[in-house]
Order: C-alpha cells, then sequence, then structure tokens
C-alpha cells in the first residue's frame, strides 16, 4: 500500500477522492430526517417522501446511463482530470442551498437540483478515479489498488458519519458543501495527468476539430468535431458480445444494483417505521458498517485477493450480502441491524472485485469506456428499482397491507442480490487483455 501511495499521481487522487466521499458522507444521516421534516413534519411515515426518493432515482438512473459511457469515453480521449472536474464540482451546488435552509421551499430546490447535476455527477467521480488507477496500476495489483481506493471511501465513510455525531443539522451540510469545494480545488491542483493524458492523442482540446489529421491524411479538412468520437449503443452491446467474462459481469451488475437500489428506496423507511430510527442511530449503523469495510478493503483484500482471486471473494461478498438483507427484512429488535452492520466486511468487497475483473477484460485506452458501461448497467438498475421497491415499501409499511410483513421489499432486495451470487458462481478467470487490443479493434474486425 505504501509503495501505491508513492506512485505518480495516486496519493493525490486517494486524497481527493477521501475529502470527496467525506462531504458526501456528512449528509446521509440527517438527509432522511429533512426530507421527511420538509414533507411530513411530525410523522415517522410519509408515503410522498418514499415516491419522491424514488422518482429521484428513476430520474438521476436514466441520465446516468447515459452519460456514464460518455464521460468514461471522453476521458479515454481527453483526459481522467479533465473530466473529473465536472462531476465534482457539479457536487457542490445541492450542498450549498440546504446549507442555507432547510425549509420546504428550499428542499425542493435542492431536490430539483440535486436530480439534474446527479445526472451527470452520480457515479462518475469513481468511474474516473478507477479508470485512473488502471492507468497507473499494472494488472496483477489493481485488485489490491481498488480495494485500497474503495477502502479510503469506506474510512471517509466512517470519519463522516461519526463527524455528523457532533454537528447540528445546518452545521452538517456547511461542512459538506466546503469539503467538496476543498477537494475539487486540491484535485485540480495537486493531482497529475495519468499516463495515457500525456500522450499526443490527448494533446488537444475538447472542442478541437479534426482538420489536422485530416491533412495528414491527404484528406480535405473537415470541420467535424472530435464529438464523433461519442460511444454508441452499438459499441456497448460490442463490449458485451466481446467479452464473456464481461458479460458475466454485467449481469452480476444489474442484479447487485437492482438490491442496493431497493435498499436505498426502503431501508431508512422500513428502520424509522419499525424502531423509530432518528439521525443518531442512522450514523451509528452506518458507522459499524463503514469500520466493517474499511478493515476488509484496506486489509483483508490486499492479503486475500492475490491468494484467493476476485472471483471468489467476489462469491463470497454477494452471499453474504444476501443473507444479512434477508436477516434484516425480518429484524425482531432494533438492535438486529446493528448486529447485521459487522457483515459489512465481506459485502463491501464486491465493488472492488467487480471492477478489478473488469479492468483486465480490455486494453488500456477503453479503462474508462468499460467501467462507464458498468456505471451505467448499474444506472439501469437504479432506474427499475424505485419502481419496484417504492411502492413495495410504502404498500408493506401502510395500513392497508395485504399481510403483515413490513421488511417485504428488503427481502425482495436479498433475492436479487442472491440472483447475482449464482450468476457470480459462473465467473471464471479470463487471460487479461494484451495492453495493444482492446474491443474497438474486435468490433471492427466483427
Amino acid at each position: 500500500m505504501e509503495k501505491m501511495m508513492k506512485m505518480s499521481g495516486l496519493k493525490h487522487l486517494f486524497v481527493t477522492v477521501f475529502m470527496a466521499s467525506f462531504g458526501m458522507v456528512l449528509v446521509i444521516p440527517g438527509i432522511t430526517d429533512v426530507t421527511m421534516s420538509a414533507l411530513c413534519p411530525g410523522q415517522d411515515r410519509c408515503s410522498l417522501a418514499i415516491f419522491l426518493t424514488g422518482l429521484q432515482q428513476v430520474l438521476i438512473g436514466g441520465g446516468t446511463m447515459v452519460m456514464m459511457p460518455l464521460i468514461g469515453k471522453l476521458s479515454d480521449v481527453y483526459g481522467r482530470k479533465a473530466l473529473l472536474t465536472v462531476p465534482m464540482t457539479l457536487c457542490i451546488f445541492p450542498l450549498v442551498v440546504l446549507a442555507y435552509s432547510r425549509t420546504t421551499k428550499f428542499f425542493y430546490a435542492y431536490y430539483v437540483l440535486r436530480t439534474i447535476t446527479s445526472m451527470v455527477s452520480e457515479g462518475s467521480s469513481q468511474c474516473l478515479a478507477l479508470a485512473y488507477v488502471a492507468d497507473n496500476i499494472a494488472e496483477a495489483r489493481r485488485a489490491t489498488a481498488f480495494g485500497i481506493l474503495s477502502g479510503l471511501g469506506s474510512a471517509a465513510f466512517v470519519c463522516g458519519t461519526l463527524t455528523a455525531h457532533f454537528l447540528s443539522t445546518a452545521q452538517t451540510f456547511q461542512v459538506a458543501a466546503f469539503m467538496s469545494m476543498a477537494a475539487t480545488v486540491y484535485m485540480r491542483i495537486f493531482l497529475k495527468d495519468s499516463p495515457q493524458e500525456n500522450s499526443d492523442d490527448l494533446a488537444q482540446p475538447i472542442l478541437k476539430t479534426e482538420e489536422n489529421s485530416s491533412l495528414n491524411e491527404g484528406e480535405p479538412s473537415s470541420s467535424v468535431q472530435a464529438f464523433k468520437k461519442f460511444p454508441s449503443v452499438g459499441d456497448i452491446i460490442c463490449l458485451l458480445k466481446s467479452r464473456v467474462t464481461f458479460s458475466q459481469v454485467a449481469i452480476v451488475v444489474l442484479f447487485n444494483s437492482l438490491a442496493e437500489g431497493g435498499l436505498q428506496s426502503s431501508t431508512m423507511y422500513f428502520f424509522k417505521a419499525e424502531f423509530h430510527y432518528n439521525k443518531d442511530q442512522f450514523a451509528d449503523l452506518m458507522l459499524i458498517g463503514g469500520v466493517a469495510g474499511t478493515v476488509s478493503q484496506l486489509l483483508f483484500m490486499p492479503m486475500l485477493a492475490p491468494i484467493v482471486g476476485e472471483e471468489k471473494l467476489l462469491s463470497l461478498g454477494l452471499l453474504v450480502g444476501a443473507s444479512s438483507m434477508l436477516l434484516n427484512s425480518i429484524a425482531w429488535s432494533s438492535w438486529v441491524p446493528y448486529a447485521l452492520g459487522v457483515f459489512s466486511i465481506f459485502a463491501v468487497l464486491t465493488n472492488p472485485c467487480l471492477r478489478s475483473i473488469v479492468s483486465k477484460q480490455v486494453g488500456p485506452n477503453e479503462q474508462g469506456m468499460a467501467h462507464g458501461c458498468i456505471s451505467a448497467i448499474s444506472s439501469f438498475s437504479n432506474i427499475l428499482s424505485p419502481f419496484i421497491f417504492s411502492p413495495l415499501t410504502a404498500l408493506f409499511l401502510s395500513q392497508g397491507a395485504p399481510f403483515h410483513f413490513p421488511g417485504f421489499s428488503l427481502m425482495c432486495a436479498g433475492l436479487a442480490t442472491m440472483m447475482a451470487f449464482i450468476v457470480s458462481l459462473m465467473i471464471r478467470a479470463a487471460p487479461p487483455v494484451p495492453s495493444n487490443a482492446g474491443s474497438d479493434s474486435e468490433c471492427r474486425e466483427a
């Protein structure tokens, strides 16, 4: 880990990720209370809040499904640092709104602004950070590097959640906005360009025409913009068809993200309705999971990945995650979610293992496209998820439920994760793509 931290660019990337994640995590424990206070004051159940959260997931998912492959591909062409500036800057504005006021009017302003900005920024920073790591780390050590990157995100989660305990709601959003600004400034000043960004292919502004390249090839000059390099649906389909392992990972991501979207739509509302959780109890629950995730990704992942392999660790993480969701769905006391939070030590291994497997299936000039494609599939699941889980959550937490099972939506999320686990058992380690190869060439040959 120390050797990786000393490598050019990675130290500053890790600091950037930590600061940005810290700012975003600060607001999570309190956002449920802010939403409920703005929409349904004095109530523990609020169908409007559940449906608005679901609608927001759908809109954000639709936007990110389109934007993730686009941003990833643009980063392959124009550089990670240039594209990373966009989502990090956009994340600041919604936080500033709630830092100023949390009344109903300002909440709706925050809701609209966050929905619009998240269509571009949601998941973009993670996607570009993963591609940046892949640019700077050899294939044999990528699983460890991705684990460290995720571990720093978990560490920021722990620090942000713990800090939220000692801040008022207003101070929470103010500090979060400041940290997001600081992370963006730090990244622009200190983060170095990745190796690909120093190549001739990237030594051009985004809006530069291809006149010079046309003249060099003896063709007439053209005003066609470099935006023709944008990915198409055909590019994504070809990428999925050309790699069997990549296609299997895509299916795992589809089901796993569907389950994670279900948790986002239902977990906090379920715990608030059943056990009357408040801001501090949500923070405690997140803190337990964050500590377990940090230990797992910073210590266990670097030790186990080279020995066991990403494929087996992926299956283990999915199995534990599914079991935890199923048990939470029948939680009989307020302490049960706390006890199950410890199992995050295995469940959090899922994402870095998925990303490590993906990074080995494409060439160095398509890391952004590949990770963007996976993020787009995840976003597609986030579109579907609210249509499934928001109505289920609202129905089974209401007085008109067909039968008494408040955690029914959590059980469905656990079953979706179990489907992802079954598919993960079929994934076999495939030989990495040579550094001079990529899926684009295979698509052209096809």
